[in-house]
C-alpha cells in the first residue's frame, strides 16, 4: 500500500511546524523535544519523497545528512566548494575583480602618483 503524496506532504509540513515550535521553545543544547522533532522531520521527509516518487516518478532537490562530517565522508563536494568560495573572496579587490598583475600595476602607478605629490 502506497501513501498519497498529498497526505505525506501534510505530515511533513506538520513535522516542520512542530520542529519550529520546539526550536523556538528550546530549553538548552540537549533539548529532547527539539531532537525528536528533528528526527520526525527527517522521517516525514523520507515518507514524502518515497510517496512522490512512487506516484509521479519525481524527487525533491533535497538530501538528508546526519551532519556536515557525514556529507564530507560521502564525498559531497558542496562543502569543499564553499571553502573554495571563501578563499576566492579573500583574493577579490574592491572593484570586484580577482587580484591579478594588472591590479598590482595599478597599485604601483598610484604609489608613484602619491610619491610625486610629496
Amino acid at each position: 500500500m502506497s501513501t498519497d503524496p498529498r497526505i505525506a506532504l501534510d505530515q511533513l509540513v506538520d513535522a516542520l511546524r512542530e520542529h519550529l515550535a520546539a526550536a523556538a521553545n528550546r530549553r538548552g543544547d540537549d533539548d529532547l523535544r527539539v531532537e525528536r522533532a528533528y528526527i520526525a522531520v527527517a522521517d516525514a521527509f523520507e515518507v514524502y519523497e518515497d510517496a512522490l516518487y512512487t506516484a509521479y516518478e519525481e524527487v525533491t532537490p533535497f538530501e538528508l545528512f546526519d551532519d556536515v562530517e557525514d556529507a564530507r565522508e560521502d564525498g559531497d563536494d558542496y562543502f569543499d566548494d564553499l571553502e573554495d568560495d571563501e578563499d576566492a573572496e579573500d583574493e577579490t579587490d574592491l572593484d570586484g575583480d580577482d587580484l591579478d598583475e594588472e591590479d598590482e600595476e595599478e597599485d604601483e602607478d598610484l604609489d608613484d602618483v602619491e610619491d610625486d605629490e610629496d
